[in-house]
């Protein structure tokens, strides 16, 4: 049981039983509000979204969608880029759950925040955790300023899930890697000033090994980026084409040909956050002031949504606040980005025909597809719950 209150990590669950539910003993509740200090950080987020809304445009699914470095500069002068890193480094070594709160405020409204997203999510604390020390003054402080943009290397059109048959090679040359190769799905591959490489630097032993992480800078030379436009007309997706690319043998993050545990660590940040649950949530409340709550099946909808948006709310929580099991992150993401799809089909009914017109909305909901798709898709994430978290046999293969 609960003492009056516990602290897990910056985060209180205030211990106040509701004597709304006396006399019965067992129906008495916890209060589950923030401390207030958490509560005044939000605040101030939901002004500076609304401000950056105001000034920049609402972007749906503005974490992958809304890029603007100005904005990024915004957070960075609130001291809300690199929030968890450690001071040695310049971050603010605030609690997990600081960050949480205000990127979900951010995200819910559709503050533009991409710019600045992947470096703060997944390239700074990678490096913070393998990257040398010249690579972390080399890097870090550009991103705290909102000033650096990355990208990720990751899936190739024959690699998409399965990240261990990827092809792009970096082979050793002096003081150089020689990479060629071609990535797919690389967000902001156009406007990146450095891409975070996954690629093979040696094809000896199972597929797994011989991966490894590389720093490039986007204008080296052999490079070729070609956007993708996709069916919401946005442009976030390319394809980039490595030929003779060379670069610095320091730009190696970690071990050579043993990076594969630490991407497996990196997608653990992406996977799991809060962006996976409240990327369309401004279509979310567009569509319940219009929705007809006379009708008791729409109001029971609405009660679900609201339902799934708690439990994945928490399921971030536990993430963040390392209360989860290792690799559970799959968990996290299948179901907040399935809720976040059900979001998207009530909003379709709520706007009705309205939703077949090409407008903002419906530009969103376009989008809905790719929630269970990007970052690994759900059917993957389900294999590795359940072989790596429940430690369940492999089937069969077909």
């Amino acid at each position: 049981m609960l003492g009056r209150s516990e602290v897990f990590t910056g985060m209180r669950l205030s211990g106040h039983w509701d004597r709304r539910m006396a006399p019965s003993y067992s129906r008495r509740m916890l209060d589950f509000r923030l401390d207030h200090d958490l509560e005044v950080l939000r605040q101030r987020a939901r002004d500076v979204a609304a401000d950056g809304v105001a000034r920049f445009g609402r972007h749906n699914d503005s974490w992958i969608n809304g890029f603007s470095k100005p904005f990024a500069q915004m957070m960075a002068a609130e001291g809300w880029i690199g929030m968890g890193w450690p001071e040695a480094y310049g971050g603010r070594q605030r609690p997990p759950i600081e960050r949480v709160i205000v990127a979900e405020e951010m995200i819910s409204v559709g503050a533009p925040i991409a710019a600045m997203w992947f470096a703060d999510r997944q390239m700074g604390p990678t490096l913070i955790a393998y990257g040398s020390e010249d690579q972390k003054g080399r890097y870090l402080p550009a991103m705290l300023r909102g000033e650096s943009t990355w990208c990720i290397g990751m899936s190739e059109p024959d690699a998409g899930s399965d990240l261990a048959s990827l092809k792009t090679s970096a082979v050793r040359d002096g003081d150089q890697w020689v990479i060629d190769g071609q990535k797919i799905w690389t967000s902001f591959g156009e406007v990146a000033d450095y891409c975070y490489l996954i690629c093979r630097t040696s094809a000896d032993g199972p597929p797994h090994r011989g991966i490894s992480e590389i720093v490039v800078a986007m204008d080296t030379p052999g490079i070729e980026v070609r956007p993708i436009t996709d069916m919401t007309t946005n442009r976030h997706f390319c394809e980039v084409y490595f030929t003779d690319v060379r670069v610095p043998i320091e730009n190696l993050v970690g071990v050579e040909g043993g990076a594969f545990t630490q991407t497996m660590r990196q997608l653990e940040h992406e996977r799991g956050g809060i962006d996976r649950l409240v990327s369309n949530k401004a279509l979310y409340e567009l569509a319940k002031e219009r929705a007809d709550t006379n009708d008791p099946l729409v109001r029971q909808e609405i009660a679900q949504l609201e339902i799934g948006y708690r439990v994945g709310r928490l399921l971030v929580y536990r993430e963040v606040l390392r209360q989860a099991p290792p690799g559970f992150s799959a968990a996290t993401k299948c179901f907040c980005t399935e809720h976040q799809w059900r979001v998207a089909q009530f909003v379709s009914r709520v706007m009705g025909p309205e939703a077949t017109l090409f407008d903002d909305v419906t530009k969103g909901l376009l989008y809905a597809p790719g929630y269970t798709i990007m970052g690994g898709t759900s059917d993957v994430m389900r294999n590795i719950l359940g072989e790596r978290v429940l430690g369940l046999p492999r089937g069969p293969r077909l």
